[in-house]
């Protein structure tokens, strides 16, 4: 093994490169990405970032000196147009790059409307690039009126944002309630509630029938009828994974790309980690949206490039932050068919359970109810839930039994 080659310097990307110096390997290792920036998080994008509490340098994941100074050789605003399984080579920016292994760190897309109903009217925007929210912020002002489409956690996330910068906005969800993918109704509405009090206008079961404008987006028809005026469009309705690299090249497509436990492709020199790939899960097989796969399975990738020959058994958190709220999620709450409320002052947990066993815990401001829900569940212990439901009870000793 002497040429390792990593397409896409995002989250999963830089923690594959860099895991792979960690661990002692000495050959090549080439990173290629399509963006003008070194590796960053896109996290604080819609938060920190648009709000204009943190710089661009604090966004990105190591000093772009690192790099160099690692002997990774960072290709950055390049392309990859194709994959030559046959001579092991990637073709990217007009050039060739050997490999001995590849990994596919190519994130996902997000979905766009489509241009037949103002899609790509100026004034539009999506949240994933640091490209797309520096086109976004300037938008983004006080009096203004914002128009967010989709209650997942992104269009949530970006109807804090623009709040707290003084817009008006409205959100509108085509599905019956917000987070309806991802989380219980109690979850749904809480966050309802703390939206609605913070002055957004929420419309649940409404979908979007076209935007209005000629240079730039000036207003929205709902599926309903109803007509607003709008100076800005945050389109949040989901992402995919980002396959075509792959797809074209023959590799397995199975809800991204397909993967083994151990992060290996169809193709035994080729592996994918992140928001791209799909692993079996439980019987299933799944792609798990976030930072902590991003890292954690890349890195797995990494020692198993180098022939440590371990699954990778994920360990899911999330988190989101909206205006003082911190969302933190342990676990994956998939068949779920109860869920125990725990409220405390200040604080509030939702701890899903699939008849007597703990899946997950949504906690909202309730660090020490996640940090403990989430110690639980990686045990495999599931807390009698009467005990749960009780907010005078101490959770601690929970761990111990």
């Amino acid at each position: 093994m002497e040429k390792i080659v990593v397409v896409g310097a995002g989250q999963a990307g830089a923690s594959c490169v860099a895991k792979l110096r960690s661990e002692g390997f000495t050959g090549k290792i080439t990173l290629i990405g399509e963006e003008h920036v070194p590796p960053y998080q896109r996290p604080p994008l819609s938060k920190a970032y648009l709000l204009g509490d943190m710089e661009l340098e604090r966004l990105f994941l190591r000093p772009e000196s690192y790099y160099a100074e690692n002997g990774i050789e960072l290709m950055l605003d390049t392309r990859v147009d194709a994959i030559d399984r046959a001579d092991k080579k990637v073709i990217a920016g007009g050039k060739t790059v050997d490999y001995d292994a590849l990994v596919l760190a190519t994130g996902s897309v997000p979905r766009r409307l489509p241009a037949a109903i103002g899609g790509e009217l100026p004034g539009v925007h999506v949240v994933r690039t640091l490209r797309d929210v520096d086109e976004m912020a300037s938008g983004v002002v006080e009096g203004r009126h914002a128009l967010i489409l989709g209650g997942g956690y992104i269009g949530l996330e970006a109807a804090a944002v623009c709040r707290k910068k003084g817009m008006e906005v409205t959100l509108i969800e085509m599905a019956d309630r917000i987070l309806q993918r991802v989380a219980a109704p109690e979850t749904s509405d809480w966050f309802r509630d703390l939206h609605t009090r913070h002055g957004v206008t929420i419309r649940e079961g409404v979908g979007l029938e076209r935007l209005l404008g000629d240079d730039h987006v000036t207003g929205a028809i709902l599926g309903d009828g109803t007509e607003l005026p709008v100076d800005l469009v945050i389109v949040g309705i989901g992402i995919s994974p980002a396959t075509s690299l792959a797809e074209v090249a023959g590799i397995e497509i199975d809800n991204g790309i397909a993967t083994d436990t151990q992060g290996r492709t169809s193709d035994a020199s080729i592996w994918a980690a992140g928001d791209c790939a799909s692993l079996p899960f439980r019987g299933e097989r799944i792609r798990l949206e976030s930072v902590q796969n991003a890292i954690d399975q890349a890195e797995t990738v990494a020692r198993n490039i180098l022939g440590a020959d371990q699954d990778y058994d994920p360990k899911p958190w999330f988190w989101s932050d909206q205006y003082d709220v911190k969302l933190q999620i342990a676990g994956l709450n998939r068949g779920y068919d109860h869920v125990v409320v725990r409220e405390g002052e200040g604080a509030c947990s939702h701890w899903y359970y699939a008849g007597d066993t703990l899946l997950a815990v949504d906690a909202m401001n309730d660090a020490r109810g996640y940090m403990i829900g989430k110690r639980l569940i990686e045990a495999g212990k599931s807390p009698d839930p009467a005990i749960i439901a009780d907010a005078s009870a101490d959770l601690k000793p929970l761990l111990k039994g």
